[in-house]
């Protein structure tokens, strides 16, 4: 089975994680702090605060931007889960805003329309999370525009996206948005196992994200409520979660941040020679933009939606381990559950009945990528 995705593991990520193992620290040790330096460097951002995935990213960046009960947080209806539950954890209500069928990101023009009727009834969102589906940006500038126009905070949500651009600038640097989220799972650019995180140009929004991932506990006196008992001593002065990253994983990641390039063509070679094998064929292709470069995390056709099922199936018959990223969060049973219903969302849905992720990674071979579109092209014919 040819998988969509597989991690890359080198020998070099072998060692880091192997010295680090050899070390005096496992956790809260200095690998940490460097691997979050690469992670900033590598995104343009001033701060970086790594942790143990990407959602715990997104709750913590939605927690120390104040979202609270009684707020609205609205993102993508395609992308995973964790783009909507992040608002949940933090008590608010969750909307959602269609998607530009081109590309599979929200659109500006549907949530310039929403957010103009949101004003005139006072339900303006506190955050929105646009998802750089598949590793390709959404357009910041517009959203961002629109929530500078509303004073609605932006969360950049893009776990598909660490080393893709926006107008010749690394996604990431946060220029239209207040935080951006990478995810580090295996299958994503680079990789820590299991990890994730948040980067930001304000320095008080990072401390408070740093503070919310180890339990709201500081060692700082300049926090503290009294002067300290004694070294030992420490203050618990919010609630926080222990969302900390690993320094084990925290090693991968900076062995892996060091071919963030590498990788990052390699897809981009990969999706061309898909798009040159599949230009005659009944799909559409990836969206694109002149706006940017995509990480292409993912590589996703959509096919007529009455065969779609076939085809899926098909592939997967022929031993390519084919996906679907993803099905529209407002179908979930929790979120229909919370009064979301089929037909909410007529373009996420169409994507949803046409979409499948071919397989794409690194160490992909032109003879897996022959397989995969042969396999394609006799399901078509």
């Amino acid at each position: 089975m040819i998988p969509y995705g597989r991690q890359d593991i080198r020998p070099e990520d072998i060692d880091a994680v192997t010295d680090v193992l050899q070390s005096d620290f496992l956790t809260q040790g200095p690998a940490v702090p460097r691997f979050e330096a690469a992670v900033a460097s590598a995104a343009d951002a001033a701060h970086a605060v790594a942790v143990n995935s990407a959602t715990s990213a997104l709750h913590i960046a939605c927690a120390a931007l104040g979202l609270r009960p009684g707020d609205r947080l609205w993102t993508s209806p395609v992308t995973f889960v964790a783009s909507a539950n992040c608002a949940r954890y933090c008590g608010a209500e969750v909307d959602f805003v269609d998607i530009d069928p081109a590309t599979g990101n929200m659109c500006p023009s549907r949530l310039e329309a929403k957010l103009e009727a949101a004003a005139s009834n006072g339900q303006v969102p506190k955050i929105i999370v646009p998802v750089h589906l598949g590793g390709l940006s959404c357009d910041m500038a517009a959203i961002g525009a629109l929530a500078e126009r509303y004073g609605v905070h932006v969360v950049e949500d893009a776990s598909h996206a660490i080393g893709a651009s926006y107008r010749d600038m690394p996604v990431g640097n946060c220029r239209h948005s207040d935080v951006t989220v990478f995810s580090f799972h295996p299958v994503k650019i680079v990789t820590t196992g299991e990890g994730g995180a948040a980067v930001t140009q304000d320095a008080g929004l990072a401390s408070r994200m740093a503070l919310l991932r180890s339990h709201g506990i500081t060692r700082d006196p300049a926090l503290m409520t009294h002067v300290p008992d004694g070294p030992w001593y420490y203050q618990q002065i919010e609630l926080g979660w222990n969302y900390r990253m690993t320094d084990i994983q925290a090693a991968l990641g900076h062995a892996q941040m060091k071919r963030l390039q590498d990788y990052v063509k390699r897809r981009n070679a990969l999706a061309e020679r898909y798009d040159r094998m599949l230009d005659t064929m009944p799909v559409a292709l990836p969206g694109r933009s002149s706006d940017g470069l995509s990480a292409f995390h993912l590589y996703v056709v959509r096919v007529p939606a009455d065969r779609h099922s076939m085809v899926f199936e098909g592939l997967r018959a022929a031993g390519n381990g084919v996906n679907l990223h993803y099905i529209p969060v407002h179908l979930q049973p929790y979120y229909r559950n919370l009064g979301f219903a089929a037909g909410d969302f007529p373009e996420a849905e169409r994507y949803y009945a046409e979409a499948i992720s071919l397989p794409l990674f690194p160490a992909m071979t032109d003879a897996m990528q022959d397989d995969v579109v042969g396999a394609l092209k006799g399901l078509l014919k």
